[in-house]
């Protein structure tokens, strides 16, 4: 699958979003190692706290499905900034997959960068070092 192709995924999860506190869209699309793709839109919540993030969503639905191993992530927002995934977002992409491209996009324009998970997330917490 081509970065185009997935961030387009990730462009049509973002208008099912429902994000009436921030007024910012959030759409992703992570593709699991045998190439399925499952995708996922921020869904806010007035208790800040219980506000499901877009790649939450995608990597929920993945697990629910089966999925373990992931590839790679394209996260996607309204705005002039590339749309990172927040630490809690960084540290359950670790958990399953800690070498994972992250694409980061900007709607504005279609443009994006690319990280892999350990640029972003450097010093991880680890169950499997105890």
């Amino acid at each position: 699958m081509t970065d185009k192709k997935l961030l387009e995924m990730a462009v049509e999860a973002m208008e099912n979003a429902y994000s009436p506190y921030s007024n910012r869209k959030v759409g992703s699309a992570v593709e699991c190692i045998d190439g399925t793709v499952f995708t996922g839109s921020v869904i806010e919540n007035v208790a800040i706290g219980t506000t499901i993030c877009a790649e939450a969503a995608a990597i929920s639905a993945a697990i629910s499905a089966g999925h373990r191993a992931f590839k790679r992530i394209a996260v996607i927002s309204e705005g002039k900034t590339y749309r990172l995934p927040c630490g809690s977002c960084r540290q359950l992409l670790n958990e399953f997959s800690p070498e994972i491209e992250v694409l980061c996009a900007r709607a504005s324009d279609g443009r994006y960068i690319s990280h892999n998970l350990t640029e972003l997330l450097p010093l991880p917490l680890d169950a499997r070092e105890n």
